[in-house]
């Protein structure tokens, strides 16, 4: 998501690797797994023992003593007690050399979780209408589209994403939101007025979430104590605002793959492993009602169809594709991805044809992949799979001051039509087939949708109503 209509590009450099350790997957039988080895690499469903139990990884982890971290909110389960011979600890390489800036080690802390006893936001259970309107609202800074008050935010938008957290240095972890200055932004309300505005929102059944990272706010987590600090600092906000979940908007530097690092099914990029546990340790706070939303732009995502990161089938630039790692392990806890389809260059569609912005083709396009999934860097052997319809809607500027690839209300319809429908399609044939749950629009920004006389709020929300 951008403050500015500028895409701003820069190369990033990465180099690293590590041995990373898979334990042995418990059997039905009671023997003993593989013994836990501080210097191992464990990824999610890994098994190892120790003290005569086997425990199960929950998520990413290394240095985390399995005895000691197997409460509620921990790493590890406890799977009980074990016998018979137990196997040998894992011989573990030592690590090689890595990029001071993306460090892999990873140091033994307390895993990203609150104790049960930390009062939380009770986050209500309860849906979406089946095709959403999803707006961000710039609430903590200030630009040419004007300050807009919560209360005064139409009751047509079912998500709103704050915009933004954001860290307190790019590795810190340690987000922090507040207020636009009264300086910055004339008429903005006061912290208790918003404070029961969002609860009167959420009250009529609106979903508010914390936006993070946006093209300001990169965000790096190197390390676990990152990870951690992430955890805490958004829990934290969650908290004094009443909110109802986060939107992930990492741009720029922020996700970027290490070298050998070729399998987005099990990733070993620690800013990529750390902030999938964070987020699953966020959704194991507050529960089913947890709302997850997630903004990436093309280039982290549909261009992962070509290239993958730095790897062996022609990426250069290490961040190619490298959201899709993040999307497939939280596929089951992801409530709404809408990849922002502006800001971007020509893609390469699944028809094999390069795809650009402006009209409703691209929107299909880019749509289409993420609903049918595909090969990752044309590799048939490792295909990404599609996400469920409901989960999928998709991101257009409000007006043409919010983004480059503004789209007129009629392109973007006919774009929602052919997906949902299957007609209108123009020369793009969906691989997906047709998707009648197919979730909904995402734009940015309600204050530029304001500003232009609310065109993208009024032609969008009775269409969408109306798809049935």
């Amino acid at each position: 998501m951008r403050r500015s209509l500028i895409l701003a590009v820069a190369a990033g450099l990465a180099a690293a690797c590590s041995t990373v350790y898979v334990a042995t997957t418990a059997s039905a039988a009671v023997a003993c797994a593989p013994a836990w080895s501080a210097g191992a690499v464990y990824v999610k469903d890994s098994v190892a023992s120790k003290g005569g139990n086997n425990y199960t990884a929950k998520w990413w982890t290394q240095g985390e003593d399995p005895a000691v971290k197997s409460g509620q909110w921990d790493v590890w389960v406890n799977n009980g007690a074990c016998g018979g011979v137990v196997n040998p600890s894992p011989s573990v390489s030592p690590s090689t050399s890595v990029s001071p800036s993306v460090s892999p080690s990873v140091s033994p802390s307390a895993s990203p979780s609150a104790s049960p006893s930390t009062s939380t936001t009770p986050i209500p259970v309860g849906g979406l209408p089946k095709h959403a309107l999803i707006g961000y609202l710039h609430a903590s800074f200030a630009n040419g589209s004007g300050y807009l008050r919560m209360a005064d935010v139409p009751a047509d938008w079912d998500i709103i994403n704050l915009a933004f957290g954001e860290p307190t240095s790019a590795t810190s972890g340690d987000i922090r939101f507040s207020l636009c200055p009264a300086t910055e932004c004339p008429g903005v309300e006061s912290e208790a007025e918003f404070l029961a505005a969002i609860k009167a929102k959420r009250a009529a059944g609106k979903k508010v979430l914390l936006s993070i990272g946006g093209a300001n706010g990169q965000v790096q987590l190197t390390t676990t104590a990152a990870r951690d600090a992430f955890v805490r600092s958004v829990s934290a906000i969650i908290d004094k605002y009443g909110l109802d979940g986060v939107d992930i908007d990492f741009e720029g530097h922020s996700l970027s793959l290490n070298t050998g690092d070729t399998d987005f099914r099990n990733p070993t990029t620690p800013v990529i492993v750390n902030l999938i546990s964070a987020v699953k340790s966020l959704k194991a706070r507050y529960g089913a009602g947890f709302v997850l939303t997630m903004a990436p732009e093309t280039f982290f995502v549909q261009l992962g169809y070509q290239y993958y990161g730095s790897g062996p089938w022609g990426g250069q630039d290490p961040r190619a594709g490298s959201y899709l790692p993040v999307i497939h392990a939280l596929r089951d806890d992801i409530t709404v991805l809408h990849v922002q389809d502006y800001n971007s260059g020509s893609i390469m569609g699944l028809d094999n044809q390069y795809h650009s912005m402006g009209g409703a083709d691209f929107h299909i396009a880019m749509t289409d992949m993420l609903l049918a999934g595909f090969p990752v860097a044309g590799n048939t052997a490792n295909v990404f799979p599609g996400l469920r319809e409901d989960q999928i809607a998709f991101g257009a500027p409000s007006s043409v001051s919010a983004g480059n690839g503004y789209v007129a209300p009629a392109g973007v319809q006919q774009a929602v039509t052919c997906l949902v429908k299957g007609v209108s399609c123009g020369g793009y044939t969906p691989r997906s087939g047709t998707n009648p749950s197919f979730r909904g629009l995402m734009t940015w920004s309600i204050n530029w949708d304001k500003f232009y006389g609310w065109e993208f709020r009024n032609s969008h929300e009775p269409f969408l109503n109306a798809l049935g």
